[in-house]
């Protein structure tokens, strides 16, 4: 399971998850993906449940022991929810989502971009998100 399917796995977003495309596929593979997808999935379309991504960090922050600003800080994001927020988990999380380069050579920087992008993947991917929080 890929590091950003763990984080969804931990919101509650399950297995209907999608797992965030990669830079590496190329536009007539994926049109092709989504066609093959839309005409499989037209007879059986369910409604998308929304996760309440706010709501459950909430509910974990109330449990935890130690004091966390998940709204700001990816590590404390990822401690949240239990994942390894060592700065080798972090690299390997923004290389999964495709950090910018130039990004990835300073941690702060890093971490900022890691922090919104999973933030938006989150909502992209069915998470109820506040735009004040992407």
């Amino acid at each position: 399971m890929s590091f950003f399917g763990k984080i969804l796995d931990k919101l509650g977003f399950g297995s209907k998850a999608a797992e965030p495309a990669t830079a590496a596929a190329a536009p007539a593979e994926v049109a092709a993906q989504a066609a093959a997808v839309a005409q499989v999935a037209e007879p059986t379309v369910q409604a998308i449940s929304v996760v309440d991504v706010v709501a459950q960090l909430e509910a974990l922050a109330a449990k935890h022991a130690e004091k966390l600003n998940w709204k700001v800080s990816i590590v404390d994001l990822l401690k949240l929810l239990d994942l390894d927020s060592s700065l080798a988990a972090r690299k390997e999380l923004a290389t999964e989502l495709a950090c910018p380069s130039e990004k990835m050579s300073d941690s702060a920087q890093m971490n900022m971009w890691l922090h919104k992008t999973v933030l938006q993947k989150l909502a992209d991917n069915g998470g109820n998100v506040p735009a004040d929080l992407l």
